[in-house]
């Protein structure tokens, strides 16, 4: 089994074209008791869609939102996780903003939700698979989860979407920002 990673669509692509190099999640309903964490190392992005996505993020109204295939789950992306931390101080919210595509009330609302204030920072190295894979679709996909088991797909050749300075530079960047 390959395992995957369920975000919006729109984050998906942006991670997928070098806007993004950070996942923020608080967690689904179906977490669990002990809540969201990153449980895999290395994983596929699953785009997942709702109508309204494209408002809750900074992209322009007139952005092209990934066409949803009827029946089927096109996976483009793989990401493997450098690192992550839970943050626990708001202040520190703004400064991330250059590093995702969410607009600030949806990562407010991620961080306040629940009882325990904070939000999960992963940050990502993103690589294009060679060959899209599509995967019919399956109720098996739903729920408010964020991780999936998928068929295998293991031998699927990828190219990183950033270069290795840029990487290195965001990250640098960000563990100054939240050291």
């Amino acid at each position: 089994m390959s395992v995957a990673f369920k975000e919006w669509a729109l984050v998906c692509e942006a991670l997928g074209n070098g806007k993004q190099s950070l996942i923020l999640r608080k967690g689904g309903i179906a977490e669990g008791r002990d809540g969201f964490a990153f449980k895999h190392p290395d994983f596929f992005l699953f785009p997942t869609w709702f109508h309204e996505q494209l408002g809750r993020t900074t992209l322009p109204p007139e952005s092209d939102i990934p066409t949803q295939l009827d029946g089927e789950i096109e996976i483009r992306y793989a990401a493997t996780l450098e690192w992550s931390r839970l943050v626990t101080d708001a202040a520190l919210l703004p400064d991330l903003r250059e590093f995702h595509i969410l607009h600030d009330d949806v990562v407010n609302e991620r961080f306040c939700y629940d009882d325990h204030q904070g939000i999960h920072v992963g940050f990502v190295r993103v690589f294009r698979l060679d060959a899209p894979q599509r995967l019919a679709d399956s109720k098996s996909y739903g729920g408010c989860r964020s991780w999936l088991d998928l068929p295998a797909m293991d031998d699927i050749a990828r190219a990183p979407v950033i270069s290795n300075e840029e990487h290195q530079r965001r990250q640098k960047k960000l563990e100054q920002i939240l050291s």
